[in-house]
C-alpha cells in the first residue's frame, strides 16, 4: 500500500512525535503506526476512528501496543500527552473534534494537525480559536501542512447534542425531520439528488429495506413514514453518519436497524428494496470505487424479487455495471443533473 502524502509528512518529522500514549485522529494506518512504534518502541497508542473502514484496517495490525476505537464521541481512559489529527474534510467536524478531544489530554498535550492544502488545513488557526491557545505552522511537504497547537485550559465539558443541527424537510407532502452532526452528507439541508430519489421511488414498498450510505437517514426516515410496514436497515461507514440517523429515525418516530460497514462488508442479510444515493467522495477527492464495488455486489444482497433503486450525477456511468452486475437496468428519471437508475430481479415490473 502507497503511503499517503498525510503520512509522508508525519513520518518526515516522525523524530518529534514523540509521546508516552498518543492519540491518533481518524489517521489512515498505511504503515505509519509500524514506523512510529518502531522509533517510539515506549509507547502505547489508541487510534479513533470514525470511519469504519480505516478502524477495521488499524484493528487488523493485531498490535498488543495499539487499541483501535471506532464510536461517535470519544473517551479516553487514561489521558493522552499528544494528539495526530487528520484536519477533516468539514470544518465544522475540526470545531467538534477539537471540542471532543480536549477532556481527554493533558494539561500540555501536544496537538498536531496535518492534512492536505486544498482541505482547507490552512484555516485550521482561525477555526480552531474557541479551542486552542496557539496554532503554529511547522512544516509543509507533499502538498500538505502540518500544525503544532496546545489546548486552552478549563475547556468547557463536551455536549455531542450541542453540535447537532436540526431541520425540517418538505418531501412528497410529508414534512420530516432531520438531525445531523457537522461533516454528515445533507447536514444543512436535503440535497437535490435526494430529492429527486424520494420522487421516484417503487411503488407499494413492503418488506426488508436497505438504505445503503444513509448519512443523516433523509431517505429511511421517509420511506418508514411513507410505508409504515417496512423494515429499515440503515449502512454507513461513518459513526457520525449512523448516530445522526438514529437521532433522525428517532424525532420521526420510527426505528431501525444501523449497520457501520465498508461497503457490504458487515451487510448479512437480504432485502426485498435496496435505496441508495451512494456516497462518491473519499477525503477532499472524487473517489468512486466505492459506490462501483457496491454495485457489483449487491445482487447477493437483494431478496429472489429484490429491487435496487440508486441516484447518482448524470454523468457517471452507473448503468453498465448495474447492468452486468444485476440485471436489466432503467433508467427512470433524468432531472436536475441527477438520473435514477432502477433494476428488478428476476424481469419484475
Amino acid at each position: 500500500m502507497a503511503t499517503s502524502n498525510i503520512n509522508q509528512l508525519l513520518i518526515r518529522n516522525i523524530d518529534a512525535l514523540s509521546a508516552t500514549k498518543p492519540l491518533l485522529v481518524n489517521i489512515a494506518d498505511d504503515g505509519f503506526i509500524t514506523q512510529y512504534l518502531s522509533q517510539h518502541s515506549h509507547a502505547s497508542i489508541d487510534s479513533y476512528h470514525t470511519n469504519y473502514a480505516q478502524y477495521k484496517t488499524c484493528q487488523q495490525l493485531n498490535n498488543a501496543k495499539v487499541n483501535a476505537h471506532f464510536c461517535v464521541e470519544y473517551v479516553a481512559k487514561n489521558k493522552h500527552d499528544m494528539a495526530i489529527i487528520h484536519f477533516p474534510k468539514s470544518k465544522a467536524e475540526f470545531g467538534f473534534t477539537l471540542a471532543m478531544l480536549a477532556e481527554s489530554m493533558t494539561e500540555d498535550a501536544t496537538i498536531v494537525i496535518v492534512g492536505e492544502n486544498k482541505s482547507g488545513v490552512k484555516s485550521a488557526e482561525k477555526l480552531g480559536t474557541d479551542y486552542l491557545e496557539y496554532c503554529n505552522k511547522v512544516d509543509t511537504a507533499r502538498h500538505c501542512l502540518m500544525l503544532i497547537a496546545k489546548f486552552k485550559p478549563l475547556l468547557p465539558s463536551f455536549d455531542l447534542q450541542s453540535f447537532y443541527k436540526y431541520y425540517p424537510i418538505e418531501v412528497q407532502d410529508k414534512t420530516l425531520k432531520i438531525a445531523a452532526l457537522p461533516g454528515v452528507f445533507s447536514q444543512n439541508a436535503l440535497d437535490t439528488g435526494t430529492e429527486v430519489l424520494l420522487a421516484h421511488l417503487p411503488e407499494k414498498m413492503t418488506g426488508k429495506v436497505l438504505d445503503f450510505g444513509c448519512g443523516a437517514g433523509v431517505i429511511a426516515a421517509y420511506i418508514g413514514t411513507v410505508y409504515p410496514t417496512t423494515q429499515l436497515t440503515l449502512v454507513d461507514v461513518s459513526a457520525l453518519a449512523l448516530h445522526s440517523a438514529q437521532t433522525t429515525l428517532a424525532l420521526n418516530q420510527l426505528s431501525g436497524k444501523y449497520i457501520a460497514s465498508n461497503s457490504l462488508s458487515d451487510v448479512q442479510d437480504s432485502y426485498d428494496f435496496v435505496i441508495s444515493n451512494p456516497p462518491f467522495h473519499q477525503g477532499v477527492k472524487t473517489h468512486y470505487a466505492a459506490t462501483e464495488q457496491f454495485l457489483s455486489e449487491i445482487k447477493q444482497n437483494l431478496s429472489s424479487k429484490g429491487s435496487i433503486t440508486i441516484v447518482a450525477n448524470s454523468f457517471l456511468k452507473y448503468l453498465p455495471i448495474m447492468e452486468k452486475a444485476i440485471g436489466n437496468t432503467k433508467t427512470i428519471v433524468i432531472k436536475k443533473g441527477f438520473a435514477i437508475y432502477q433494476c428488478y430481479l428476476n424481469t419484475r415490473k
